[in-house]
């Protein structure tokens, strides 16, 4: 497909979905021709949509992007919300050279001393994990909506991602986080424990903190850089990951943590 037969269905798709709850938008996508892969971070707003293809039994692939430094709590919940709704989770985890690349450049937590170093840790833990687990999709689900941050306030239900040749859909772009708890109570949805205490958008364990009560839903992510926008490059061109380095000589950093998964 061009890159303006991807925009144009992605435009008409956008136009479809916006009229619909999210068991419809999520029916719209799995009966269209082609793969559909929805991946989760175990967060709040994709547990929501977890559960909605759990129950509705909608046959769209569901995975995840095991780091291998994520908080405990969050494994765990991989395996809870299998349970809960008799779905398969699939795991996609990183390459251990490309690891191996990355701790003799920078130092297995030097993603603190740069903006480099940190893109380079999500590219080999996050980004190239998600090419595997995309491979052969049509359509790429994911839980981003406006309200997140400012860099996402303009989520559109579909858009084409021209690099990867697919369409993604946001079926919550225009949720809240107001309606996200009030759905989550209401279902009885199983949530990770962290958002309890102060984590409404958690990553990795080295990479997220609690929030202070007024900021962004997002400010706990990568919360030593200054740049508002920041991303990990999954979602936002101008975020993509730097090359996995060769390896070269060991860094080690200030601010580095004994967390070393």
């Amino acid at each position: 497909m061009t890159s303006a037969s991807l925009e144009n269905r992605a435009t008409a798709l956008n136009s479809q979905l916006e009229s619909l709850d999210l068991s419809g938008r999520l029916a719209l996508v799995a009966a269209l021709d082609g793969k559909s892969v929805f991946t989760t971070s175990l967060g709040i707003e994709d547990q929501v949509i977890t559960a909605a293809i759990g129950t509705g039994k909608f046959g769209i692939e569901v995975s995840t992007l095991e780091t291998g430094r994520l908080f405990n709590e969050t494994v765990a919940l991989i395996d809870k919300t299998e349970e809960t709704y008799g779905i398969l989770i699939k795991r996609f985890y990183p390459e251990q050279d490309d690891i191996d690349a990355y701790a003799a450049k920078y130092g297995m937590n030097g993603f603190y001393d740069s903006i480099e170093a940190r893109h380079a840790c999500c590219g080999a833990r996050k980004v190239k994990p998600l090419a595997r687990a995309l491979e052969g999709a049509s359509f790429w689900i994911t839980g981003l909506r406006r309200g997140q941050s400012g860099n996402r306030a303009d989520t559109p239900f579909a858009e084409a991602d021209l690099d990867r040749g697919l369409i993604k859909i946001n079926p919550l772009a225009d949720w809240n986080i107001e309606t996200i708890h009030a759905h989550v109570e209401a279902e009885t949805i199983p949530v990770n424990p962290l958002h309890a205490r102060g984590y409404p958008s958690i990553g990795c364990e080295p990479c997220t903190r609690a929030i202070k009560p007024g900021e962004p839903e997002r400010a706990g992510r990568w919360w030593w850089e200054n740049d508002e926008k920041r991303e990990c490059g999954l979602h936002v061109a101008e975020a993509a990951a730097s090359t996995i380095p060769q390896a070269t000589s060991i860094s080690s950093s200030p601010l580095s943590s004994s967390i070393a998964r």
